[in-house]
């Protein structure tokens, strides 16, 4: 089992947690219709339903929150918010959000025209949501390693050169206008992409004229795993790999919920050449989002965020983040739980359709392995499989994606090793009952992004 290297920081502050009983639990996600995006937070004893926003900040953060400039124009928060991205990034200009999504709003809406073909190493669901409602079609382009759960591929997150160019062959540069790129993919498993595939893919991209945006919320994971594994980077700092990573592009938003180090928040940023469509998305975030110098944050929340873009380059800080992740991921491979492999850089990914093979995919077994994981310990994790992938627009059948997940999320700065050991118990106890775990169907489902709000109750499968 891995040894989980000690925490660069001490507790300074502690939230009371509750400790409920199965009984209570079942109770709760009955009502909750077996989705546990719709459990009360004062249920859970464990969240790892996602890292998004729920991270712990440091002292220096909290003491800017108090340095907060609330003007509604030209507050100096967003001055300093701008000097991190450009200093931290390398990116000139800065259109703040409330959050990632805001900002793939204003994106998408402003870049992509009907009928364009907009490939990505592998979907996000609200990034493919904002492509599809812009008239774009998502294209998969990522390594088919991405799609095998026990593959050992350290770089499961790479564009494959030959769906691209095979798209681009089909299509044109005309209609390929871009290609979308995400750091540690998240419905991968938090799988990292190198620098060389990046830079293999700027170089393919500039020939023909091909712009290349990246989804930058888990950049600093992914720059952790590059200095870790990647040759000729061993030497460099985690700050300047990630600077390196956003040359090869012509621009970015991130989600800054997660590696920001923040509770709320966004940004889109584009390098100097850009300058149209900077302008284009900052007249619009006055529309949707607030004005251009706030954008949906207040300024106490620019400042935090920028202090968190610094906070997150900490090579000691993302070695105990990785060695906590590969702890549980450590524990519950000896015991045989079917995991994604390599260990990822946000979460721990359990492999549903491996883990309950008597439950056909249209019964959605990360769904209901999500609910009995709840049951067991009160530990909540998300289902990221067919419930997540939605469905196709044309057939109105489920997508049934390759990749069937339930994802334990791990939250920054959060929970400590004894968290671990309950959790992965909690996936073990389940595990060791799963013959006996049913499968479900809608009671509710939502018409876009379904996950969110879709309930379920259990259904007995037919043999």
């Amino acid at each position: 089992m891995p040894r989980c290297i000690p925490e660069p920081y001490k507790i300074k502050m502690v939230e009371p947690l509750q400790v409920t009983t199965r009984e209570y639990r079942q109770q709760c996600m009955e009502e909750a219709g077996y989705n546990t995006f719709l459990l009360k937070s004062k249920d859970v004893f464990i969240d790892l339903l996602t890292d998004s926003g729920t991270s712990a900040m440091s002292e220096v953060q909290w003491a800017g929150l108090m340095r907060g400039d609330e003007a509604y124009a030209g507050s100096r928060n967003f001055d300093h918010l701008c000097e991190a991205v450009e200093e931290i990034l390398g990116y000139a200009y800065t259109v703040p959000t409330h959050q990632g999504r805001g900002a793939e709003h204003l994106f998408f809406q402003n870049f992509v025209q009907a009928g364009d073909v907009v490939p990505m190493n592998m979907y996000f669901t609200t990034t493919r949501q904002h492509a599809e409602l812009a008239g774009g079609v998502f294209q998969d382009v990522i390594v088919d390693e991405a799609h095998d759960p026990a593959s050992k591929c350290l770089w499961k997150g790479n564009v494959d050169l030959e769906k691209l160019r095979a798209l681009v062959d089909k299509y044109g540069p005309e209609r390929v206008r871009m290609v979308s790129m995400a750091p540690n993919v998240n419905m991968a498993g938090g799988q990292p992409f190198s620098l060389a595939n990046l830079k293999e893919v700027r170089q393919f991209c500039e020939r023909r004229g091909i712009r290349i945006f990246m989804d930058i919320t888990r950049i600093a994971e992914n720059a952790y795993f590059i200095k870790e594994r990647e040759e000729g980077y061993s030497d460099w700092s985690v700050r300047d790999i990630m600077r390196e990573i956003c040359a090869h592009s012509d621009g970015a938003w991130m989600s800054a919920k997660k590696d920001g180090l923040v509770n709320i928040g966004g940004f889109l940023a584009f390098h100097k050449g850009q300058e149209e469509l900077f302008e284009r998305c900052r007249r619009m975030v006055v529309v949707y989002e607030g004005l251009h110098t706030y954008g949906g944050m207040a300024g106490r929340d620019m400042e935090a965020l920028a202090i968190g873009l610094g906070e997150v380059c900490d090579a000691d800080y993302l070695a105990a983040r990785v060695s906590q992740l590969r702890l549980l991921h450590g524990m519950l491979d000896e015991e045989g739980v079917p995991l994604v492999h390599p260990c990822g850089g946000h979460g721990v990914f359990l492999d549903a359709q491996a883990f309950l093979p008597h439950l056909d995919q249209d019964l959605f077994p990360a769904q209901m392995l999500a609910a009995q994981i709840y049951m067991e310990g009160g530990v909540r994790s998300m289902e990221r499989g067919n419930v997540s992938a939605g469905r196709d627009p044309e057939s109105g059948q489920n997508r049934r994606p390759p990749l069937e997940l339930v994802r334990l999320t791990v939250p920054r700065r959060v929970y400590t090793q004894t968290h671990m050991e309950y959790a992965a118990e909690s996936v073990i106890d389940v595990f060791r009952r799963r013959e006996r775990i049913p499968g479900l169907k809608f009671t509710y489902e939502p018409e876009v992004l379904r996950f969110f709000q879709a309930r379920f109750e259990p259904v007995t499968p037919t043999r």
